[in-house]
């Protein structure tokens, strides 16, 4: 079967598949990754592929070899070893917003580097689910994590965490450099010169209380200002995360 070439790389779909990936080998991709490839991308047999499962720094080099409304099959070619990673790990805990807020900032981090993401409950925190809907919530923002891989180049899919209150989280997550983002914080503190893990707080709209910055204070976190103006949450988050990347990661 001819291979139909497309001289630029970046227009190779990357597609994500949960599926073991073996060089050299057929297989059918699972109803998620043959639905965006033969029904939206609408691609046909002897184009180009990028495959990854998430469980490594590697993807796969294939090629289509059906491709229909019901099945895509394609061939698995060489496995390419990549080195995308940031090597700051960071975990961002990012109360829940309303509106896109949380779906910009989930995508975002993830185009940034970021390893893990959790939703957290908090004081000022307005935004209203049920079970139900909170479980909808979920698995869209993991949607919205594995699209950014595959737009990004990323081969390894960050961890979503389950929502929690702020005040468990706090407690038991760990940080080489724990940071909660405050506007009456110090720009000023020392910071170390090696870190390969970092943790940052992100408040939402109305901003972590009193209360809440000192109980981050209180288990380990430094309250830090980032810039002499006001940032909203999602900016928030995004700006210390490229600090942290600028500091420590691979920017």
């Amino acid at each position: 079967m001819a291979v139909i070439q497309d001289n630029n790389p970046m227009r190779i779909p990357r597609i994500y598949t949960p599926q073991t990936l073996t060089p050299n080998t057929t297989l059918d991709l699972d109803d998620n990754a043959a639905n965006h490839v033969g029904k939206v991308l609408r691609m046909q047999a002897g184009r180009e592929l990028i495959l990854f499962n998430g469980q490594g720094l590697y993807h796969f080099n294939a090629v289509i070899e059906h491709s229909d409304k019901k099945r895509v099959s394609v061939k698995l070619l060489e496995k390419i070893e990549t080195h995308n990673e940031s090597p700051l790990s960071i975990h961002v805990g990012q109360a829940l917003s309303k509106g896109d807020k949380m779906e910009l900032v989930i995508q975002k981090a993830v185009e940034l580097g970021v390893t893990n993401i959790t939703p957290l409950w908090t004081e000022h925190c307005d935004v209203k689910l049920n079970a139900e809907r909170m479980e909808k919530k979920l698995k869209q923002w993991q949607g919205i994590i594995i699209s950014a891989c595959e737009q990004c180049g990323r081969d390894i899919i960050p961890s979503l965490n389950p929502v929690v209150k702020f005040q468990e989280w706090i407690a038991s997550v760990n940080g080489d450099e724990k940071w909660v983002l405050d506007p009456r914080g110090n720009a000023e503190q020392a910071t170390p010169e090696s870190v390969s893990s970092a943790v940052i707080a992100i408040g939402p709209e109305g901003g972590l209380s009193q209360d809440e910055i000192q109980q981050a204070c209180d288990n380990g976190f430094k309250a830090k200002l980032i810039g002499p103006r006001v940032l909203r949450t999602e900016t928030a988050a995004l700006t210390a995360v490229t600090l942290l990347q600028s500091q420590w990661g691979d920017f």
